[in-house]
């Protein structure tokens, strides 16, 4: 089990020659890769853990339908650090406490410091997570550490370096119009269910139930701010040896079930559909959220109030999925309006405490799918994806369908029949696992700023892309080729003494290829 060491006060400032934000994997990639190629390297990590959702869930080879398209750092060892989460967390930290390589844990950043067009330092503040690894809030933490260095590399699923350093980014959903996306902005509903919405049934002016938002009304292919739902990646068990048990909310009430209850009475009897409520998808030994179920383990909706929300907000975004889970349980192990069989089905699953012992079961990390998208020289887009692009600064590999999970839970009429009901909106897969079968070349243009915007930061995890063209990049092992390239790309700037622009794109990538990344596909 990792020990958090005590947070002390600290004023000085710790100097590098690349700053590495976020223990990623994608940034302990980035940060190894610096090591490696000669550069003095800090690495920061808001957490305990190193890993992010590779050691919170996730596989290294789950999102990886064709492990020839990765190379480098990626394929020797990222791809191989196996399928438990135990040993990837292990992996990581064994892999960078044996290279020696300095981490600043528990610190995220709070403000950065800019000359020109150039990052300075980060003034750093205290992060400590709590018992269940909930990051501290904003207006808890403390300043302290200050990193100075030369080049940055912000590897961090929120893109906060990024932000403020005052670097444009994107958030939310563009039209279809916007870069010529079919499948843009506002999607057709889907799980439609004839339930009622309302608290008082056929009384609109008695409000809507919890866990519903009312529908902004935008017509198909419109932008908006949402983004897809969050969730845990999470264990269960039965085992009364590995289990934590489930407790209910402080504030749980049965009331704020309403509408799941509906739900239930509406499925009846049929219990693999309230599986998908609870607990979700059995993905690879972990649960994941149900996207063909009207509800599943996670909420929705909150997501586009953490992308772009400071760590008071994200705090609280982040219990709230946690106590979602926690109340969901509660309703479904005792409500009388669940089948009996299930109710006690759903009464023996507590956490797997065994598999994430620091935080009591819970995953160290939320699965922040998709937050801040940098706003840079390059934006992936849907053409990328489909393979219509052919961008000659190539500097890794992606593949994917456009996988994009529900945004939002509203109330809806059926199109035929105009009967009210709810339904959810948002969620696709184009393509399945695979995509198109092709994997597609990432510009180095797409992990960095525009000139004018900052030339000292690269961005292989919150990269330019539209919403769309992010859904089938946002994978793990794609973050990490990309962060092995950026430190390439960052020593290199480095030594020369110039912006990330303007390095040779050509001594790049064949920089990068001695380092057998894979860049193009035959």
């Amino acid at each position: 089990m990792l020990r958090s060491a005590k947070v002390h006060a600290m004023t000085s400032t710790k100097t590098a020659d690349v700053c590495v934000y976020g223990g990623t994997p994608a940034g302990c990639v980035a940060a190894m890769t610096a090591h490696q190629e000669g550069a003095s390297v800090i690495l920061i990590e808001p957490s305990r853990w190193l890993g992010g959702m590779l050691s919170a869930g996730i596989k290294p080879r789950q999102d990886c339908p064709v492990p020839a398209a990765v190379g480098g750092l990626t394929r020797d060892v990222i791809l191989e650090l196996g399928e438990d989460p135990r040993d990837i967390l292990r992996g990581f930290h064994e892999w960078i406490a044996g290279a020696g390589l300095p981490v600043i844990f528990e610190r995220r950043v709070r403000s950065v410091r800019r000359d020109g067009n150039r990052i300075v330092a980060l003034q750093l503040e205290t992060s400590q997570p709590d018992r269940w690894g909930v990051p501290l809030p904003a207006s808890e933490s403390v300043a302290d550490v200050v990193v100075a260095a030369s080049v940055f590399i912000d590897a961090s699923y929120e893109g906060d370096v990024m932000a403020l350093a005052g670097v444009p980014y994107r958030t939310g959903r563009e039209s279809r119009d916007a870069f010529g996306e079919q499948v843009a902005g506002v999607c057709p509903v889907t799980n439609w269910t004839p339930i009622d919405p309302y608290a008082v049934p056929g009384d609109s002016g008695s409000g809507l139930l919890p866990h519903l938002e009312a529908d902004h009304g935008r017509p198909v292919g419109a932008a908006d701010e949402y983004t897809q739902a969050y969730n845990f990646r999470w264990y269960a068990t039965t085992d009364p040896a590995r289990r934590a048990e489930f407790t209910p909310p402080a504030d749980y009430d049965p009331a704020d079930y309403e509408l799941i209850r509906r739900y239930v009475r509406h499925q009846g009897d049929d219990l693999e559909a309230l599986r998908g409520v609870f607990p979700g998808w059995l993905n690879s030994g972990e649960y994941n959220y149900q996207r063909a179920s009207l509800f599943s383990n996670a909420p929705l909706g909150l997501s586009r109030a953490y992308q772009d929300g400071d760590w008071d907000e994200r705090s609280r975004i982040w219990r709230l999925h946690i106590d979602y889970l926690r109340g969901l349980h509660h309703f479904l192990s005792t409500d009388p309006a669940v089948p009996t069989e299930f109710r006690a089905e759903t009464a023996a699953y507590g956490l797997d405490a065994s598999v994430f012992p620091d935080t009591y079961g819970w995953p160290p990390q939320l699965y922040v799918r998709v937050s801040r998208r940098l706003h840079g020289q390059y934006t992936v887009t849907h053409a990328d994806v489909l393979n219509h692009t052919d961008p000659a600064d190539s500097v890794g590999l992606a593949l994917f369908g456009v996988d994009i999970y529900p945004t939002r839970r509203i109330p809806h009429r059926h199109p035929r029949t105009g009967q009210l009901g709810v339904a959810t909106e948002g969620d696709m897969f184009i393509g399945g696992h695979m995509g198109t079968g092709t994997p597609y070349p990432i510009s180095y243009r797409a992990i960095t700023p525009k000139r004018s915007d900052c030339g000292n930061l690269l961005v292989p995890v919150c990269l330019s892309a539209t919403h769309v063209g992010y859904a089938a990049t946002r994978m793990e092992p794609v973050f990490c080729v990309l962060a092995e390239s950026a430190a390439v790309a960052a020593v290199q700037a480095l030594a020369k003494q110039i912006d990330v622009q303007d390095i040779d794109s050509d001594a790049l990538q064949s920089r990068i290829l001695e380092r057998r990344q894979v860049i193009t596909w035959s």
